[in-house]
């Protein structure tokens, strides 16, 4: 019977916490298969969820505007327009979707379709974010403020036609890559919604 090697594989050796507030930040000590320890940062703060909520027949999606400080800081930018997300807490993400979408938009969300799970920033951050579309019933919805008060969180929710958004996105400008994926994957998987 022939030995068989054991296949050198990277793994973290040990980590300290620079830092712990909202996130966490950490410092890893990484053994690499040649041997080699390197040092990285890793940015650590759960799982996330994503959300573009739909109107099949009026062809239109919820998305808010809302004050992001990284992107006021990098870019000056006042507000974004994204899909709806947040944090998982204490529930699975399909009961993340459904709170997000109260809090973020005052919206009921009807039937929920898983679309992915996925790394957002693999470079830096523990982050994965589980995709979803969802579909929302209801009459044409005037904007409309939410977010959570105890987290200075403003969000103002809006109504978009789903070809008004494609629109955006070949324009370059739906910036927000979340909602970007999102809404191009919906795109390709119903064109019939974005037909004018």
């Amino acid at each position: 019977m022939t030995e068989t090697k054991a296949e050198n594989v990277s793994a973290i050796l040990h980590t300290h916490t620079a830092y712990a507030g909202w996130a966490k930040f950490l410092v890893a000590t990484i053994r690499l298969p040649d041997g080699r320890a390197i040092e990285r940062e890793i940015e650590d703060h759960g799982q996330a969820v994503c959300v573009l909520p739909y109107h099949p027949l009026r062809r239109t999606a919820i998305l808010v505007r809302q004050l992001r400080a990284p992107v006021l800081f990098a870019a000056n930018h006042q507000e974004t327009l994204e899909a709806i997300a947040g944090m998982i807490e204490h529930e699975d993400a399909a009961a993340c979707v459904r709170r997000e979408a109260r809090e973020e938009a005052r919206l009921e969300l009807d039937s929920l379709e898983h679309v992915l799970t996925g790394w957002t920033m693999p470079g830096l951050s523990t982050e994965r974010v589980h995709f979803y579309f969802a579909v929302y019933a209801g009459e044409a919805r005037p904007d409309v403020g939410g977010g959570v008060a105890s987290e200075h969180e403003e969000t103002v929710a809006v109504e978009i036609e789903l070809a008004a958004l494609a629109a955006m996105a070949d324009r370059g400008e739906l910036t927000d890559v979340k909602t970007l994926l999102l809404l191009q994957t919906l795109r390709l998987r119903r064109p019939h919604l974005f037909r004018l």
